[in-house]
């Protein structure tokens, strides 16, 4: 008689905690549901940035006709004042620059603004400009330890040639102005993920272009 009211104890233990569990599975919180609870992140603080030819190079992402213009991206083009100022400063110190083009994109096809002079070499990829190309070699070819990264879009080729670049042990320099979405949402985004990022977040510098100087 004690050991069936032992075994009965026991299982209606065992059903409370299963039917706990069960009720706790069905409350149970995810990121969807808590959409309202996420609160916007402050603004990251930019920082004034010295670089040298001999270790860093500029890198010009995807700015084709195909991909930044007014109907897909109109940030876009409110960046390339900038970026070409940039550019301009880079040369005019020998700084090496590097572009890259979309998969389904031509050299011809990057804005003629910032167009590449023929001595500047360029890769073609999806989002992380080092995977499958030699873009790592061309610039352990010069001594590059430092890139400077601008294009479009933010999410795509900014990010994940920054992680690309991290990784392979590059420090990271990421002008705000210089880079580009279609949405302002996915440039916070993005500048957010490269300070936080473990992969990141001790290798990247976010700035603008008018607070880099190049000696």
């Amino acid at each position: 008689m004690t050991l069936n009211r032992t075994l009965q104890g026991v299982a209606v233990a065992a059903a409370v905690i299963i039917g706990m569990s069960v009720a706790g599975s069905a409350m149970a919180s995810d990121i969807v549901k808590d959409w309202k609870m996420a609160k916007m992140p402050k603004a990251p603080k930019l920082k004034k940035v010295t670089v040298s030819p001999k270790d860093t190079a500029l890198v010009v992402m995807d700015l084709q006709t195909n991909s930044c213009n007014e109907k897909r991206r109109p940030r876009c083009l409110e960046t390339i004042a900038a970026v070409k100022s940039l550019l301009d400063r880079a040369r005019s110190h020998h700084l090496p620059v590097v572009y890259s083009i979309t998969t389904s994109g031509k050299v011809d096809m990057i804005l003629k603004d910032i167009k590449p002079m023929s001595s500047e070499p360029h890769v073609q990829a999806s989002v992380d400009k080092f995977y499958g190309t030699d873009l790592d070699k061309i610039l352990k070819g010069k001594g590059i330890k430092k890139v400077i990264l601008v294009g479009t879009a933010a999410e795509g080729a900014v990010l994940g040639t920054a992680t690309g670049a991290a990784q392979r042990g590059y420090k990271v320099i990421v002008p705000v102005d210089g880079m580009s979405s279609s949405s302002p949402y996915y440039e916070q985004f993005t500048a957010i993920y490269l300070i936080k990022s473990p992969g990141t977040g001790k290798k990247t510098t976010l700035t603008r272009t008018d607070m880099i100087q190049i000696k």
